[in-house]
């Protein structure tokens, strides 16, 4: 049983380190898509906009491997009712991330979108 919980715990750990590159290499690609569409003369508001969005973005797929990686290790490893606990509250403090972020990447509420991406971007360009 030991072995078990300790490949879970590095599965984990590993997940979580997935979590934090992606966190990581989001914000240093989309860092440096912000600078070259600045030196290419693009509109300062609209070019920082896309930043936002796209930070956004690479933080919230972060976050969903750093949830995953608590939910391995919490469950997996040590099923106690407080480490589900911990784990309820780190998942609902990422619901919450999860909300504002997408407020701030489409303008609206998830459940106020209506049909595909491509119309919501449109929609928001008018």
């Amino acid at each position: 049983m030991a072995d078990y919980q300790g490949i879970v715990e590095n599965i984990g750990i590993v997940i979580d380190g997935v979590g934090v590159a992606v966190i990581i290499a989001g914000g240093l690609l989309v860092t440096g898509f912000f600078a070259q569409r600045l030196l290419a003369g693009e509109e300062r508001e609209a070019a920082y906009r896309q930043y936002r969005r796209g930070l956004g973005r690479a933080i919230l797929l972060g976050l969903e491997f750093l949830v995953a990686g608590d939910i391995i290790r919490t469950v997996a490893v040590e099923p106690t009712f407080q480490s589900l606990g911990i784990v309820a509250g780190l998942v609902a403090i990422r619901t919450v991330l999860s909300f504002t972020l997408e407020v701030e990447i489409t303008g609206a509420w998830p459940w106020q979108h209506h049909g595909p991406a491509e119309a919501r971007a449109g929609n928001r360009a008018t």
